[in-house]
């Protein structure tokens, strides 16, 4: 519903009223009293950012041709992992440090963290141009070249516009669904365990030695992605640009709970991790080879929707296994096989 609230009201307006919605629940959390306030409010932060990153991604091929959709891509989901590296340190930091007017850390970590995003929505309002024949910082000719350029890509590439419901139930939107489903399983199965599984691996590590070790992987799974994203525009391939990567990943993923030690671990972690992250800008440029920009707006949130669910399974049965043997990499040999 919210990418079709998007392709209505546009995506300026649609994209503040996300960031202020999400800004303003995780500020209100800081303010729970009971586990069922903290559900409530749990769900209603889903409702409210469910439709961002399908947004960004319908927003981005308003603006960019198909040669350089991966390259973009890239660089807006790069934000993922450096919020990882940065936002650890700064909520930990909250945590212990940030106290007063009856709140403690936690509660002013969310009401701090939250701002920003409110902020920003008040930004994305004012600032935010919707498409190229809009933007008043571009010369009159700039805007029709790249407006022409964008419809003639689309006119060429012989896409297909589909109803909503046949957009989602469409059997290659389902298969692209079913490649998300395990990319979500596997990267979020690492990313929630990494500092357990580091901490395991090293069991004289300190959790501040742990933390700092754990942002290692991704770093390189940053510098990882945008490399590889540039090379798939580079060479217009899409299909083995996104194979690939999950293939390192499945491979270096079982490696782990055969290796000892933190240093092997967070190399293999470090692979896995980079080519997760590799995987998803040329992933995210195949919905748009054979359907319409409005299509694939409802095919992109419906293909996200389904693959995110893989966020549940991964990290659950990580820990369900890690639970059962006593060694959270055990889990991951799960998810390599998964992923492969």
């Amino acid at each position: 519903p919210s990418n079709l609230a998007l392709q209505r009201f546009g995506a300026r307006l649609w994209i503040a009223r996300i960031l202020i919605g999400i800004g303003v629940v995780s500020m209100a959390t800081a303010f729970v009293q009971s586990t069922s306030q903290l559900y409530g409010l749990r769900f209603l932060l889903g409702v409210a950012e469910a439709g961002y990153f399908p947004a960004i991604i319908i927003y981005l091929t308003a603006w960019f041709r198909a040669r350089e959709q991966a390259t973009v891509v890239a660089m807006f989901t790069a934000a993922i992992p450096v919020s990882y590296i940065i936002g650890t340190p700064v909520s930990t930091w909250i945590i212990d440090h940030v106290q007063g007017l009856g709140l403690t850390g936690w509660r002013w970590m969310f009401l701090i963290e939250g701002l920003p995003a409110v902020i920003g929505g008040l930004f994305t309002y004012r600032l935010l141009v919707d498409r190229p024949a809009n933007a008043r910082w571009l010369t009159p000719d700039e805007r029709d070249w790249l407006e022409a350029e964008i419809a003639r890509e689309h006119a060429a590439t012989g896409v297909r516009h589909l109803n909503t419901w046949r957009a989602i139930t469409e059997p290659r939107v389902l298969y692209l669904a079913a490649i998300y489903f395990v990319y979500q399983a596997g990267s979020l199965g690492v990313g929630y365990w990494l500092p357990q599984i580091v901490k395991h691996s090293g069991k004289s590590l300190s959790n501040v030695e742990t933390g700092l070790i754990a942002t290692l992987p991704y770093i390189v799974a940053t510098i990882g992605m945008v490399l590889w994203s540039r090379r798939s525009d580079r060479t217009g391939e899409r299909r083995y640009h996104t194979a690939w990567p999950l293939l390192l990943a499945g491979a270096t993923l079982g490696g782990v709970a055969w290796v000892a030690g933190p240093i092997p671990a967070t190399i293999l972690l470090a692979a896995a991790l980079t080519g997760f992250y590799a995987f998803k800008a040329p992933f995210w440029t195949l919905p748009g080879m054979f359907l319409s920009r409005a299509t694939a707006a409802v095919s992109i949130a419906a293909i996200n929707s389904i693959g995110n669910l893989g966020g549940f399974v991964g990290p659950y049965v990580v820990g369900v296994v890690a639970k059962a043997s006593g060694k959270p990499a055990t889990g991951l040999v799960f998810l390599a096989g998964l992923t492969l």
